[in-house]
């Protein structure tokens, strides 16, 4: 990557136009041309940097539940069970992580399924030792941006603010599972890409970007954006920092997690007799030495001594949800371990 595509990806992390041509608003703000964009992020998608360009829903304003679930897999096993457990639909993320609980993965599970009965599921796979769901309590944060140039590397504070969504709810018909549906897809790299999109749906294009603009309003979706693959991108350090927070801080110390610029989700998650760790935080960075640095300066502003950085040490899974499609889960016999 060359310092052009590093800004490019930084700018469409966060702001993808919802525009008729939104690769020629991108080349004005770049001062280049439309077809110079265009092969910029094609290339990028080639190379498995560039992940997918899509609307990113929120999970829990669609209707569906999720947790974390942490598991202690006999090491022998673990690839067997990591690769059974990503055939279920509703995984979207799976890691193994330095720890005694060793395979961390994300379920969510459509409106009128049980997520427990759904964890249930994997009990029959040979080698899981033990299973903890960790669900959401409280969300502080939850949106990625790689900082692509380092010179623009913000000052690790508390700064951002959070955003503001109108508290409506949401129950989605028909009409709008079917848009779902079309917008979670990869966005084509073409003059008029949402154009197809409009014509499927029956719709304008501008009717397309006022549902788009409105489901951001009221929180059902997050933002229309490029997602990055972590570690093609250089950020091979991806820490899950646990904190041991006070029950009296924890809404206090979230908030000012959040607000850090480093920090890309921040929950409050359940404790257990051997698990005090109520807050986790997320960050990502291009190397281990970094991301201790970077802990050790935001440990010193939150004031919370007792902490663990725990990092993936292997991927097995990182996806998006596909939402309001059918799909049961069985386990599959024939995978070999």
């Amino acid at each position: 990557m060359d310092d052009l595509d590093k800004e490019i990806l930084n700018e469409i992390q966060w702001t993808f136009p919802l525009a008729s041509q939104p690769f020629h608003e991108i080349a004005k703000k770049f001062h280049v041309s439309t077809e110079v964009i265009k092969e910029r992020l094609s290339g990028l998608k080639k190379t498995g940097i560039l992940r997918q360009l899509s609307a990113i829903f929120d999970t829990r304003r669609l209707g569906y539940k999720s947790s974390l679930v942490a598991m202690e897999i006999e090491q022998d096993k673990l690839e067997y069970v990591a690769h059974q457990i990503n055939r279920h639909p509703g995984v979207s993320h799976n890691y193994e992580r330095e720890h005694k609980f060793n395979l961390w993965f994300t379920l969510a599970v459509p409106p009128g399924s049980d997520l427990k009965s759904e964890v249930d599921k994997f009990r029959k796979i040979p080698g899981i030792v033990n299973i903890r769901m960790l669900p959401t309590i409280k969300l502080f944060k939850i949106g990625v941006k790689l900082e692509m140039v380092d010179d623009k590397k913000q000052e690790v504070k508390p700064t951002e603010e959070k955003k503001k969504i109108l508290d409506v709810k949401f129950n989605p018909t028909e009409e709008d599972k079917e848009f779902i549906r079309e917008l979670q897809k990869d966005l084509k790299i073409v003059d008029k890409p949402f154009l197809k999109v409009a014509e499927k749906l029956g719709m304008s294009e501008d009717q397309i970007f006022e549902k788009l603009r409105h489901y951001e309003k009221i929180g059902v979706m997050r933002r229309f954006a490029a997602i990055l693959r972590h570690r093609d991108a250089g950020f091979i350090a991806n820490g899950m920092i646990v904190w041991n927070v006070p029950k009296e801080r924890i809404v206090e110390v979230g908030e000012k997690l959040g607000a850090f610029p480093q920090v890309s989700h921040c929950y409050q998650r359940p404790v257990f007799p051997d698990w005090p760790y109520s807050v986790f935080s997320m960050i990502h960075c291009k190397s281990q030495k970094e991301a201790s640095e970077l802990t050790k300066e935001i440990q010193k502003q939150i004031g919370i001594d007792d902490y663990k950085v725990l990092f993936s040490s292997r991927e097995f899974k990182k996806t998006r949800v596909e939402y309001f499609v059918e799909y049961e889960f069985k386990l599959k016999e024939t995978i070999p371990a």
